[in-house]
């Protein structure tokens, strides 16, 4: 079996089909627009993303949402290409918000639903 990016996986691995998260509309649609992958799955509140190259697929089930309670045990890291402030600009344009930088060059965000993820810079 070959991975989207094309190379051999190890005998017995498999892909994950997709990534079932909890999350409402909103994220799925933000995250959709992070990453520049478009919307394979959108039905009522249900979203779901996929790279362009195919892949694992990540997706929101929509509400009613679990509580959240305190930080969550996964986060992602993104890695800005460019300038950190204008990757940090543009997320805030897109719904996240801000809690904390962390050190030089490392910020941690939110997603729409409160989910954190760690931007750094290159």
């Amino acid at each position: 079996m070959r991975h989207p990016g094309g190379e051999r996986l190890p005998r017995g691995v498999r892909t994950l089909g997709e990534l079932a998260c909890d999350g409402t509309r909103e994220v799925g649609l933000f995250w959709s627009e992070v990453l520049g992958w478009p919307l394979v799955w959108e039905q009522g509140e249900e979203t779901a993303v996929q790279s362009p190259a195919g892949g694992t697929k990540a997706a929101w089930g929509g509400p009613p949402l679990a509580p959240k309670v305190g930080r969550n045990r996964h986060r992602l890291e993104l890695a800005a290409d460019g300038d950190l402030g204008a990757e940090v600009a543009r997320l805030h344009a897109l719904g996240a918000t801000s809690l904390r930088t962390v050190a030089d060059g490392w910020v941690e965000l939110a997603d729409p639903d409160g989910n954190e993820l760690v931007l750094t810079g290159r």
